[in-house]
Formats: C-alpha cells, structure tokens, sequence
C-alpha cells in the first residue's frame, strides 16, 4: 500500500456513514490520524471508530460552537497548544426531498444552516490549526444541474462551490482548496429507492451504475495527498459521466 497520507491528521465533517465514512476508512487505510464529526449516529460513529482506530466526535456542523469544541479536542488544546490538521474534508450535510412549493422557509434555513453554514463553520473552527494543507468540499452535480425536488439543497451545494473557490484564491499558497461532486452514489440518500427506480439512474449513467461510497473516497485522498500538490480551486466531477460540462 502506498500510504499517501501517512503522518498526517485529517478531519471529516458527517463521517459516521455512506461518503463521510469511506473517507474516514480510506484516510486511515492510507496512514492519516483521522477524527470525524458526527450528529446522531451513535452506534455507527462507534463501530467505525472500532474498526479504524479514528476519534468520533459529536458535533452539529450548524453550531459553530460545537464544531470548535470538536476541532480542540482533536488536535488536543486551543490555538497554539494543539496539533495541526493537515486536512479537512467537508461532507456534513442534510437532502430532503421536498418540491419548491412545499418548501417552508425553516425548512430552507434547515438545509442552509447544515450544508452552507456547515461548511463555513467547520472552516471557521479548524483554520486556526492549518498552518498548511488541504481542505476538500463535498458538492454535488446537483449543484450543476440543479433538481425539480432540492432546490434547497442544489443551492447549498452550488454555494459551497462559491466558498471553496473563495478560499482556494484566499488561503494559497499554504492550504489548497478543492471540491468533489457526486454523482448518484449508493448512500442512505438513495435507501428508498425501488428496483424500478434504480434501475432508471443506472440507465441515465454513461458507465451504467450507482457509484460505491468508496469511489468517492479515492478522488477525496487524492485531493489531501501530495499526489496533487499543484490542483487548487478545482472541482472533480465524480459521477459516471452523469454530467459532463
């Protein structure tokens, strides 16, 4: 194995299950010191945490109180008295499948607080420790194409394009700042599916499947690696050809 992360600590943002927990698997199979956040997934956080030897930490991406109180007891103390994070990857986030005239405007504020705000806080909390590194968002090609079900989360996930490529220009040289977006991956968010239903997205898809949590997990430790040192601001479609733009 080539361990294209060892020595180094990385954080994930929603990493109990489906992309968040392969990229905890993968990061520490690749030789990083991983924490992840996780909201109410308490059993999954704790059978992940047994098998890969990465610290759950409970926190609400919301909150930017909760995520700085992860972030210090990750590296170990506040400021200058903790360890550095060598990178962060943003997953945390929330999809209900709502049309735009059932959409309240809690329900809105909801999806915003989780996905963008998230994102922002989770920046926010764990900045102070990235002395150098790399920070990886994860979008959607939703955010491309936008959806008749989502609008909330299409327009979440597109603002967070907006943010990472913000920082990419602010925080370089020292942190390089990129985004992964999925296509239809076999998650929780795809559970409800009927075989009629699956089948029609493997249909629309050019390479004629759903992709595994885990092929999204390869292009995330590829981003953090110094595999691609010279990549910032960038965002890598990972979705079978479903878009191509």
């Amino acid at each position: 194995m080539s361990r294209q992360l060892e020595g180094r600590r990385i954080l994930v943002t929603g990493g109990s299950r489906g992309i968040g927990s392969a990229v905890v698997r993968a990061c520490t199979e690749e030789g990083a010191e991983v924490g992840f956040t996780f909201r109410e997934s308490i059993d999954a956080a704790r059978k992940l945490s047994e098998g890969t030897g990465a610290l759950p930490l409970r926190a609400d991406a919301s909150d930017l109180s909760q995520m700085t109180s992860a972030v210090e007891l990750f590296t170990g103390g506040a400021g200058d008295g903790g360890k550095d994070i060598d990178g962060l990857v943003i997953n945390a986030g929330v999809y209900r499948r709502t049309s735009f005239p059932d959409l309240s405007s809690e329900g809105w504020d909801r999806t915003m607080d989780c996905n963008l705000k998230g994102a922002f806080n989770s920046v926010k909390a764990a900045l102070p420790y990235m002395g150098e590194g790399s920070m990886v968002f994860i979008s959607s090609q939703l955010a491309f194409r936008g959806t008749p079900h989502g609008a909330d989360y299409a327009a979440s996930k597109a603002g967070m394009l907006g943010l990472a490529r913000s920082l990419a220009l602010e925080l370089a040289p020292a942190i390089r700042v990129n985004s992964i977006a999925p296509g239809y991956v076999d998650t929780d968010l795809l559970s409800s599916d009927t075989p009629q239903k699956r089948r029609q997205r493997e249909e629309e898809v050019p390479l004629k499947r759903v992709a595994p949590p885990s092929e999204i997990a390869g292009p995330v430790v590829f981003l953090l690696s110094g595999s691609s040192s010279y990549i910032t601001g960038a965002t890598i479609d990972v979705n079978g050809g479903l878009f191509i733009h």
